[in-house]
């Protein structure tokens, strides 16, 4: 069982893989399943309880349960619930979670049969996959413990990053989601090391990636990345669409005051311009973020400055939190902590704000003709995604009456309708 973000996800098909490998069989039921692996989340209250109620009914259900991810870097607070767990391990412990394995139930391999693909065990469907180029992260920002839990930057070389992204789309995969904590800074803790792939010299970066990525000839879409000054590079591809006009920034707040409080990294650069500055380059570029509101402190003139960042930003893609205290974080101790009344109204409030923008935004996209990826098809309606719109967390293309299209499939539609978040097209 995988739970959290999508940088667990990929942990998970690392320890699937190497089981798979081992000649262990995945499971489809807790009761067809002689051991349980929980690869836990535990960044936020909310996802603590979600992971400690996992670890539950895996107990319940089956009875022998290994716990690994985020949540297992504080083994006290599973145990405290739990007692009955075998092991409990942190994150990107591949080879602990696999001796746990081994203790339990020892590997009864056949090299004959037990064959594994090359791209490894995934857990997405067959033309998606998240590929993940660093564990930790060097930012200190006062809200997040993720450096207390998975470590300080280690960034993969790109040789070996490349080659994996070769493998999947021999595969069939048909878009590539790049992710880290923090995917731009990718490279530094290596000295930007250098490698080669498919003859050509590049160096471990974030640009070097992303041209490197443009050469498979699939959709790549850039994940988690801190607007650090040359990102600027990037944009040129995007409008060359050698990789997806699609940006992921974690802006978290439009205050200067609040950015400073959550210690944010490049919080001092004026990031209204430089999106003009990248939307002058590439028109079609999409960027989408997430904001956190009720951050320790925030007042309202603050939470306004916010909301005319949003207003000027405009941005197509956001989600937003409510501030929630995690244990170990430096902005449990600051002062005025915000009442659970005012973040509910706050979010309410952004919510509508950045629907209305959404609303707006997708309007203008009716009548325009664009090629979509389908993701499923049920009762002759195709759920598909945009260039726009990132698996599991942004919008859709519903196309209805999509006769003869199959998931993995691309399509090309015009649109005729939009809502708030999601689009209707009809099969050209």
């Amino acid at each position: 069982m995988s739970l959290g973000c999508p940088k667990a996800l990929v942990d998970s098909e690392r320890i699937l893989t190497q089981l798979r490998a081992e000649g262990y069989e995945v499971a489809p039921t807790y009761e067809a399943a002689d051991l349980v692996v929980v690869n836990t989340c535990g960044f936020i209250d909310a996802a603590i309880d979600e992971s400690l109620d996992a670890i539950g009914e895996a107990l319940s259900r089956c009875g022998r349960v290994i716990v690994t991810g985020c949540l297992g870097a504080r083994p006290e607070r599973i145990l405290e619930r739990h007692p009955r767990v075998l092991k409990v391990t942190g994150p990107q412990a591949y080879e602990e979670v696999v001796g746990a394995v081994h203790e339990q139930l020892p590997p009864r391999h056949d090299p004959f049969l037990d064959l594994v693909p090359p791209q490894g065990v995934r857990l997405t469907p067959r033309h998606y996959a998240y590929l993940k180029v660093a564990e930790g992260c060097n930012n200190k920002c006062s809200f997040c413990i993720i450096p207390a839990m998975r470590g300080r930057l280690a960034s993969r070389r790109i040789d070996d990053v490349l080659g994996e992204a070769e493998r999947l789309v021999a595969a069939g995969v048909k878009e590539l989601l790049v992710i880290a904590q923090d995917t731009s800074a990718y490279g530094s803790d290596i000295r930007y090391a250098p490698g080669s792939w498919r003859g050509a010299s590049y160096q471990t970066r974030f640009i070097d990636l992303a041209r490197g990525l443009a050469e498979l000839g699939v959709w790549v879409r850039l994940h988690y990345v801190y607007p650090y000054p040359h990102v600027d590079q990037v944009i040129p591809l995007m409008a060359a669409r050698r990789v997806l006009p699609y940006l992921d920034i974690p802006f978290q707040h439009g205050s200067p005051s609040v950015l400073r409080r959550m210690r944010r990294p490049a919080h001092a650069e004026d990031t209204l311009a430089r999106i003009r500055d990248w939307r002058a380059e590439c028109p079609e570029l999409t960027l989408r973020s997430t904001f956190i509101v009720g951050f320790p402190g925030e007042t309202e003139a603050e939470f306004a400055e916010l909301l005319r960042w949003l207003d000027e930003a405009q941005l197509d893609r956001v989600g937003c939190f409510k501030y929630s205290p995690v244990e170990g974080a430096a902005a449990n101790a600051l002062p005025e902590h915000v009442a659970p009344e005012v973040q509910e109204e706050r979010y309410a409030r952004f919510m509508q704000r950045a629907a209305t923008i959404s609303r707006r935004r997708l309007a203008g996209r009716i009548g325009q003709r664009m090629r979509v990826l389908v993701d499923s098809v049920e009762g002759g309606t195709a759920l598909a995604r945009s260039e726009a719109d990132a698996p599991q967390i942004d919008g859709i293309v519903r196309i209805e009456d999509a006769r003869g299209v199959r998931a993995g499939d691309f399509a090309r539609v015009r649109i005729v309708a939009a809502d708030d978040y999601d689009l209707t097209g009809r099969l050209e």
